[in-house]
């Protein structure tokens, strides 16, 4: 008798399962790349982790909860202040960057509550003026000497190559952490009540999500995820200049990342990040052609791939890596399963 298998809903599947211990592995060989790569390698590998963290940060924030911000330089610039602040202190170098980070994940909770009450493009732009206050006062700061800014000495004491090697660690391991973190996070209750909140925020409040905390705890990663970013930058160029930490481009590459890559998907920030990062390294030295090049083409895959490349992939073959939502598993006794995937991205 040929008779239909009742559907059932799953996650993994034999390609997600190899393709987790597929990343697995290559975090370990990046780990212990160093041993064996030039330095050249290393240093411009370490400016990859931080593009993909600022990618998977934005990412949560706008393609998960559908909080569209172009302020998060606010606590790029803001993690690099502390940190310098805190090393001029007597804290151990890389203990204030860590510490720094920390400290501006814990500010972004009362700001939190203001920046909430906005809603769609009031929250973008209230994000950027947020940015651009945070910019000022920093700006007030005696020791940073206005826009001339001042360096991290503390991270001096170490031999080149040994900073560059535990920079690159750290960058990696916070790379890793933050997006198994994410990963994590969004398999779970909270990813489920972000994408209703995401979807429809009236509609997600008559089935009991709880809005406004779940906001404002991807609010926080994010505004976190932001400030690693900036502290790792910070150990990279030692020197820390305002008006480069606060500007308004860190917004618009993360941007840049997210559309490329696809907003909504899990893969999408991390394949973004690796286009964005080869863009910067063969035309980075164009200057404003660059800039115009990379605006140009978010626009363009904003109008023709609205959901991005992994978006677009996704959408067309029913490919998920890397799975944060469900699929619907249909077949016939004796038959391989069909499986559908059940929306969980980010709407064109």
């Amino acid at each position: 008798m040929n008779t239909t298998s009742l559907p059932r809903v799953a996650r993994w599947s034999p390609l997600s399962l190899a393709a987790v211990g597929t990343v697995a592995c290559v975090q370990l060989a990046l780990a212990l790349l160093p041993l064996a790569a030039p330095d050249a390698w290393i240093e411009r590998l370490t400016v990859l982790f931080v593009y993909g963290i600022l990618a998977l940060m934005w990412n949560a924030l706008a393609g998960y909860a559908g909080l569209l911000s172009v302020g998060q330089q606010a606590f790029f610039g803001l993690g690099a202040y502390f940190a310098v602040r805190l090393a001029d202190g007597g804290i151990p170098a890389y203990a204030a960057l860590a510490a720094a980070a920390l400290a501006t994940g814990l500010l972004s909770w009362p700001l939190s509550w203001l920046m909430l009450r906005l809603k769609e493009g009031e929250f973008a732009i209230g994000m950027w003026v947020m940015a651009s206050l945070a910019h000022m006062l920093v700006n007030l700061d005696p020791m940073i000497q206005g826009e001339t800014g001042t360096s991290l000495i503390a991270l001096q004491q170490f031999e080149p190559g040994e900073r560059r090697l535990y920079t690159y660690w750290a960058a990696l391991g916070a790379m890793v952490l933050l997006a198994w973190g994410v990963f994590a996070l969004l398999r779970g209750r909270l990813g489920t009540a972000a994408q209703a909140i995401r979807d429809n925020e009236e509609a997600a409040v008559s089935v009991g999500v709880r809005v406004v905390p779940t906001k404002r705890l991807i609010f926080v990663l994010s505004a976190f995820g932001c400030a690693v970013a900036g502290v790792l930058w910070l150990a990279t160029a030692l020197t820390f200049q305002p008006k480069t930490y606060f500007s308004v481009q860190w917004s618009a590459f993360m941007i840049f990342m997210v559309l490329v890559g696809g907003i909504g998907t899990y893969e999408g920030p991390i394949l973004g990040a690796l286009i964005f990062f080869l863009v910067e390294t063969f035309f980075g030295d164009t200057g404003v052609a660059y800039l115009i090049g990379l605006g140009a083409t978010a626009v363009l895959f904003a109008l023709l791939l609205p959901r991005g490349l992994w978006g677009w992939v996704e959408q067309r073959f029913g490919v998920r890596v890397l799975p944060v939502g469900y699929r619907l598993v249909v077949g016939r006794p004796g038959d391989g399963p069909t499986l559908r995937p059940m929306d969980d991205g980010a709407r064109p």
